[in-house]
């Protein structure tokens, strides 16, 4: 759909309400402040592109010097892509691409949660209450009403051998659901005299 652009008679300035206001009414410094702000914007709008042009392009890049790698070793590459890292010949240049996975859990954690509880009810003699204030905390909910999937998978550390905790472990698993992933550049540089890289800043707020 085409955003449609609103034309501004001349000599007039269009104010918050939407309401068109003769140019000679507003204050000069409120003009002057309206030109720098569009100025600006229309600066890091175009920044904004080149970012994300540059970041497209880099991960296409990289992929296909991965196809190619692939290829010369007759290697079928298939599903995901992975993180990868690149690193110039002299070792002073880095580029890493990553994979960042969102996951949620499906309906399967409801069945988890009643058999855990099951399991502290049945070991109630000898259950140590750490472990119940741990499975509490783990299936508790946040402000946004979402369940923190790294205390929830912590629990399949726990070194317990018992049929029902077990099964309980399996339906975690089950319930697991990938909902988006996302890919990250990042460029490393390392200093002249220094082992150790820094970033080189693709954020505004840190370069």
């Amino acid at each position: 759909m085409t955003e449609q652009v609103k034309t501004i008679p001349d000599g007039y300035m269009e104010n918050a309400k939407g309401a068109l206001v003769p140019i000679q009414t507003v204050k000069p410094e409120h003009i002057e402040e309206d030109a720098l702000v569009r100025d600006l914007m229309a600066e890091a709008e175009d920044l904004n592109s080149r970012l994300a042009a540059f970041k497209q392009r880099a991960l296409g890049n990289v992929e296909a010097f991965r196809e190619l790698i692939a290829e010369k070793y007759g290697a079928k590459r298939g599903g995901k892509k992975g993180n990868v890292t690149l690193n110039s010949y002299d070792g002073s240049l880095q580029l890493v691409v990553a994979i960042s996975e969102s996951i949620s859990f499906g309906p399967e954690l409801e069945a988890a949660k009643a058999l855990i509880d099951e399991c502290i009810h049945d070991w109630s003699k000898d259950a140590n209450a750490n472990l119940r204030a741990l499975v509490d905390d783990a299936f508790q909910v946040d402000k946004q009403g979402k369940i923190s999937t790294g205390r929830v998978l912590g629990l399949r550390r726990l070194n317990i051998e018992d049929e029902k905790w077990l099964k309980a472990m399996e339906a975690i698993s089950d319930a697991l659901r990938v909902t988006g992933s996302k890919s990250y550049f990042r460029a490393y540089k390392r200093q002249q005299g220094s082992e150790e890289r820094s970033p080189v800043s693709l954020d505004i707020a840190s370069a």
